[in-house]
C-alpha cells in the first residue's frame, strides 16, 4: 500500500505549492489606506467653493480658492508614494503614468487653459480623479486596482484638452466652451454681414462739428469720471416694449466703454490679431469706421481685448491699446493723427492685465498712467504732436485711471495706483502730494472727490475703502485718514456717491455706506460683479449685472429697492453702462445694443 500511495502522494504535491504561490501574491497587496485621500479630497473641494462659502473678496480666500485645488491634489500624489500602503510596483507605475499624463496633457491644452486652467481645472481634474478612484478601489488585492486609478487619472487629465476658457467670472470660476465651438469672436469675424456700413456723408450735419467739441459722454465714467448723469429722470414704468432692444449686434471682445457724441458711438475691440478702433452709429449700430493696428492681448482673467475707454477732446480722439499703443485718431474718419508706444516710452512690458489707463486729456496734454521705473508712471503728451512733455512717477501698477480734481481750490490730476494716491500739478506734472497706501494686488477703482476736499479711495481688494482729507497750507499738502471701512469691498467695480452716501458692491453683493463714518446702511442685491451708473436728478441707480441684467434701484439709505428690471445681453458683463437721454447703451466682450427707457414725466 505505501508503494501504490507513494505516486498520488507526489503528483499532489504541485497543486498544493500553486494554490500557495497565488495566495502569497495574492497577500503581497495590502488594502490602500483611504483616510488621507478623502481629507484631501475634501480640502479640494472646500478651496474651490470658497466664493459660494464666504463673501469675500479679501485675498487669502481668493488664493485658497485658486490654489488650494492644486496643493491639495498634489498631495495625493505624495500621499500615493509615501502613505497608501500600495506596493511598490504599483507606486512606481501610478507615479510614472501620471507625471506622464500630466506632461502631455500640459502640451496639447489649449492655450487659453494655461495658468488658472490648470490649477482649476486640469490638475483638479487629474488628481482628483486619482484619489477618488484608489478610494473606491482600495479594497481590490489585484493590480487591476492601480490600472484602475491611473486610467482615471488619465482620463481626468486628458479632458481638459477638450475646454478652451474666455476667462474667469466674478466668483473666480472660468468661462469654459468646448475647444471645437468657435468663440464669439469667430462668429463675428466669419460673418460678413454682421454689422450694416453707414455712410459718414449720411451722418454729417452742422451739428457734427459741434457735438465732436462737446460730446454728450466724453470719456471713461462721464466727464468727471464718477459715473454720474444730470438732466435724466427714468420712469419705473418699464413695459415689455423696453426689453425689445433699437438694436444688437455682435462685437470683438474687450471691456471698454462707449463715448457719445451725438449719432456717433466710439469703443475698442479686439478683432482676431487686430486691436481696433471702432465707430458706430448710435441709431443703427452700423459701423462707420473702423482702424485697426496690428496687436493682440490676452489674459487668462479677463481673456482677449482692449481695456481701456477711449476719449474725446477737442474735437479729437485718444485712444490706448492693452498692449501701450496711444494715439490720435480723427474722430470722422478714424485716421491716425499721431502713434506712441508704452513699452518703448516707459521701458516697460504691459502688466499682467495689459495697459488699462483710459487717457485724460487736461488742456492741451493727454496723460496716461504706464507704471515704468523712476519718473516714467505717469506720461502727458501734447495733444497735437504727441511728444512727451513731462512724466512723473506714479507706480508700477494701475487698473485705474487718472482723473481731473479740484482740491482746496486748485485743479490737480489724481492718480491711485498699487503705491499710493498722488495728485499732480496737470502744467508740469509736478507731484503735489503722494499718500502712501501700498497694496499687494492691484487697484481699479476711481478716486471719487467729495464736497469737503475729502477723497475716497480704494484700500485695496479685498480690505474696503478709506476716507481721506487732504488740505493745502501755503503750497504744503498734506493727508490724513478719516475712516477706514471694510463694509465695501469693490474689486473692479466702481462706486457713486449721492447725498451723503456711496452705493457700489461689496464683493457680488450691492450695498449702501454713510460717508460720514463708513458705516454700511443696507446690504442687498445680488448682482454679480457688475456696474453701476448714478442719476442725479431723480436719485435712481442704474445697474448693469454681471449676468446682463439692467435694473433700475433707488438711492436710498433706508433700503434696496428695486425699481425695475430686464434683460439685455448675453454674456459676461464687465463694461460700464451708458446712458444719453433715453436712450441707454451697453456692451460687453460679445454683445453690444441699445435700448429706449421711458422717461418720467
Amino acid at each position: 500500500m505505501p508503494e501504490m500511495n507513494q505516486p498520488e502522494t507526489e503528483a499532489s504535491q504541485p497543486v498544493e505549492s500553486s494554490e500557495t504561490d497565488t495566495t502569497t501574491s495574492a497577500n503581497s497587496l495590502m488594502p490602500l489606506r483611504i483616510w488621507p485621500p478623502l481629507l484631501l479630497l475634501v480640502g479640494m473641494l472646500v478651496t474651490r467653493s470658497l466664493p459660494l462659502l464666504i463673501e469675500t473678496d479679501s485675498r487669502l480666500p481668493i488664493m485658497a480658492t485658486v490654489f488650494g485645488p492644486l496643493l491639495f491634489g498634489g498631495l495625493i500624489l505624495i500621499w500615493w508614494l509615501f502613505a497608501s500602503r500600495a506596493s511598490l510596483k504599483e507606486k512606481l507605475i501610478g507615479t510614472i503614468v501620471v507625471i506622464a499624463a500630466a506632461a502631455v496633457t500640459y502640451f496639447s491644452l489649449d492655450p487659453t487653459m494655461m495658468g488658472p486652467g490648470i490649477m482649476l481645472i486640469t490638475a483638479p481634474m487629474g488628481f482628483g480623479l486619482f484619489g477618488i478612484s484608489a478610494v473606491l478601489v482600495s479594497r481590490w488585492l489585484s493590480l487591476k486596482r492601480t490600472v484602475i486609478i491611473v486610467l482615471c487619472s488619465v482620463l481626468g487629465f486628458g479632458f481638459s484638452t477638450l475646454l478652451r476658457s474666455n476667462g474667469m467670472w466674478g466668483d473666480f470660476n472660468l468661462d469654459l466652451a468646448w475647444r471645437w465651438v468657435p468663440s464669439a469672436e469667430d462668429r463675428m469675424l466669419a460673418s460678413d454681414s454682421r454689422k450694416p456700413k453707414i455712410d459718414l456723408n449720411n451722418l454729417v450735419t452742422t451739428e457734427l462739428d459741434q457735438s465732436l467739441n462737446a460730446p454728450e459722454w466724453p470719456a471713461f465714467r462721464g466727464n468727471q469720471r464718477d459715473g454720474a448723469l444730470s438732466g435724466v429722470s427714468l420712469s419705473t414704468e418699464w413695459g415689455d416694449s423696453v426689453k425689445t432692444p433699437l438694436w444688437k449686434i455682435p462685437v470683438g471682445p474687450g471691456w471698454s466703454s462707449f463715448v457719445v457724441a451725438g449719432d456717433l458711438l466710439f469703443t475698442q475691440e479686439q478683432r482676431g490679431e487686430s486691436e481696433a478702433i471702432v465707430c458706430y452709429d448710435a441709431n443703427s449700430g452700423g459701423e462707420v469706421w473702423i482702424q485697426e493696428i496690428n496687436s493682440r492681448f490676452y489674459d487668462p482673467l479677463g481673456g482677449p481685448g482692449p481695456r481701456a475707454t477711449p476719449t474725446l477732446a477737442n474735437g479729437q480722439l485718444f485712444v490706448i491699446g492693452a498692449n501701450g499703443d496711444v494715439m490720435r485718431l480723427d474722430p470722422k474718419t478714424g485716421e491716425i493723427i499721431w502713434q506712441q508706444d508704452l513699452r518703448k516710452v516707459a521701458k516697460r512690458k504691459p502688466p499682467g492685465w495689459g495697459f488699462s489707463s483710459s487717457p485724460l486729456v487736461v488742456d492741451s496734454l493727454v496723460v496716461v498712467h504706464a507704471g515704468g521705473k523712476a519718473d516714467k508712471g505717469l506720461l502727458a503728451f501734447d495733444t497735437e504732436t504727441g511728444d512727451l512733455k513731462w512724466s512723473a512717477p506714479a507706480g508700477d501698477h494701475s487698473y485705474s485711471s487718472p482723473a481731473l480734481m479740484t482740491i482746496a481750490g486748485q485743479k490737480v490730476i489724481a492718480m491711485l495706483t498699487n503705491q499710493e494716491l498722488n495728485l499732480l500739478n496737470p502744467t508740469d506734472g509736478k507731484v503735489l502730494l503722494n499718500y502712501k497706501n501700498e497694496i499687494e494686488g492691484y487697484r481699479a477703482l476711481q478716486p471719487q472727490r467729495l464736497e469737503d476736499d475729502s477723497i475716497l479711495i480704494a484700500s485695496g481688494m479685498g480690505k474696503g475703502i478709506q476716507k481721506i482729507h487732504v488740505t493745502n497750507t501755503n503750497g504744503q499738502w498734506e493727508a490724513e485718514q478719516v475712516w477706514d471701512s471694510p463694509r465695501l469691498k469693490p474689486d473692479f467695480n466702481d462706486y457713486v456717491v449721492y447725498q451723503g452716501h456711496a452705493y457700489g458692491f461689496d464683493s457680488t453683493i450691492f450695498v449702501c455706506f454713510d460717508l460720514k463714518d463708513g458705516k454700511r446702511k443696507w446690504k442687498g442685491g445680488r448682482y454679480g460683479k457688475g456696474q453701476v451708473l448714478l442719476l442725479r436728478d431723480s436719485g435712481q441707480l442704474l445697474v448693469i449685472s454681471e449676468q446682463g441684467d439692467v435694473v433700475l434701484l433707488k438711492a436710498d439709505p433706508n433700503g434696496h429697492t428695486e425699481l425695475a428690471k430686464f434683460h439685455a445681453i448675453e454674456g459676461k458683463t464687465w463694461n460700464h453702462p451708458v446712458l444719453i437721454g433715453d436712450q441707454l447703451f451697453v456692451r460687453n466682450s460679445e454683445q453690444a445694443a441699445s435700448f429706449r427707457l421711458p422717461l418720467a414725466k
